[in-house]
């Protein structure tokens, strides 16, 4: 039970400390805006490390896998695996939230004008989304889509560079381990950034605000254990028929247990490892597809994404329809979920990168981040059994509809 507190503690204060300046903000009513400077120290920190945070921890991550040549052939099936259970995640919390419209209560006026410039044709507007006319336009987090290409630019050439190019690789990994210290430095400052917000933002707008909180819980809980339920169980039939359920029932249930209890993939990793063994994983897809899984896939990361996009878009009284503003919600998704790394209350890269490719204000960071907190539990149990019903299907894309069958043998042994 303590290990449980422990591992939740800062998600815990960073919870406490929204209600407190909740409950200050029902206090003091407008005057508690006298303290949001707080709160945007905290949002101005953030935004101010995100892009050599985005560019060291991709481009690091690329350049360090060598071993992606010898594995070209998982890596592509995991890699389609990963993509398309994503997008099944988004779409299925993207119906929910238009059922239910979390964040409708309130209208908060964007405190920045819509954009004026000239409608440019789509040719137009795909080079600038992924590409900048300038090396320098690459430090504007307005070009994010442009810095993450970048980045896997970089990783990838330096992986190709070879012997060469293996100091630039420690350089990388050493500047995602700064940035991201850089980041755990900036959090510890969070309760009282997002204390200070909250009452501010309360005190404008009221106990509504509160209450859209308490319906983006209540759509988010029983999707994401609907999505484990179903969705899941669906995977593990394709990839192994009914064997393939009861095996995955019968083996899911300890890493699920170790991602709530805590609230990290990275920490769960050895127990699902052991999972996809006695489900009959080979040895060498599941220690690709894990480790991988635990920074680059997470379903659970997904569903909570969509519904923080449809959330500030209700909470901002921005139109949350049509077919063009869907598919953009659904890739923020799958960027978003790419992005975010395997650690207790994680997420923040990837709501800021919902903030600046939606080119929302500044203020609607903290908004979105309390909803990370909340349902951080559910996510990060998502995200982890997401990885091994994953590993089963690409098991199955690679050895064979009968591939329970072979494994059954080799494993018992080992």
């Amino acid at each position: 039970m303590k290990n449980k507190v422990k591992a939740y503690r800062f998600p815990i204060i960073l919870l406490i400390s929204i209600v407190i300046g909740s409950i200050v903000g029902l206090l003091l009513g407008k005057d508690a805006a006298v303290i949001k400077p707080l709160g945007d120290l905290f949002i101005n920190l953030l935004f101010m490390i995100v892009v050599p945070l985005v560019f060291f921890t991709i481009s690091s991550a690329i350049a360090s896998m060598d071993s992606m040549k010898r594995l070209g052939k998982i890596m592509g099936s995991m890699l389609t695996v990963f993509i398309v259970t994503g997008i099944i995640a988004s779409v299925f919390m993207l119906i929910a939230t238009v059922i239910f419209q979390p964040g409708s209560g309130v209208d908060i006026p964007l405190s920045q004008p819509e954009s004026t410039q000239e409608e440019a044709s789509f040719s137009e507007q795909l080079v600038e989304t992924f590409t900048v006319p300038d090396f320098v336009d690459i430090f504007s987090r307005e070009n994010m889509l442009a810095l993450i290409i970048f980045s896997v630019l970089i990783g990838v050439a330096t992986g190709l560079t070879g012997e060469k190019g293996r100091p630039f690789a420690t350089f990388l990994s050493s500047g995602a381990e700064v940035f991201m210290k850089i980041i755990q430095l900036v959090m510890y400052y969070a309760p009282i950034g997002l204390g200070a917000y909250f009452a501010a933002l309360v005190g404008e707008f009221g106990a509504d605000f509160i209450g859209d909180y308490a319906k983006a819980v209540l759509v988010y809980y029983p999707v994401s254990i609907l999505y484990f339920a179903i969705g899941f169980t669906l995977y593990a039939f394709i990839a192994g028929g009914k064997k393939g359920i009861v095996r995955f029932w019968k083996n899911i249930l300890s890493p699920a247990a170790t991602s709530l209890g805590t609230g990290s993939s990275i920490a769960s990793l050895p127990v699902n490892l052991q999972a996809a063994k006695r489900i009959g994983v080979p040895k060498d897809i599941r220690e690709t597809i894990l480790p991988l899984g635990a920074t680059i896939h997470m379903d659970g990361s997904c569903l909570s994404a969509m519904l923080k996009i449809a959330f500030v878009f209700g909470v901002f009284n921005k139109d949350f329809t049509g077919i063009d503003t869907f598919l953009t919600a659904i890739g923020i998704c799958l960027l978003s979920g790419i992005v975010m790394s395997g650690i207790p209350g994680g997420g923040f890269m990837g709501e800021m990168m919902i903030i600046t490719l939606y080119g929302l204000p500044m203020e609607a960071l903290p908004i979105i981040s309390a909803i990370g907190v909340v349902v951080d539990p559910p996510a990060t149990m998502v995200n982890v059994t997401g990885d091994t019903v994953s590993s089963m299907l690409v098991t199955r894309q690679m050895e064979g509809k009968d591939w329970m069958e072979k494994a059954e043998e080799p494993e018992a042994m080992t």
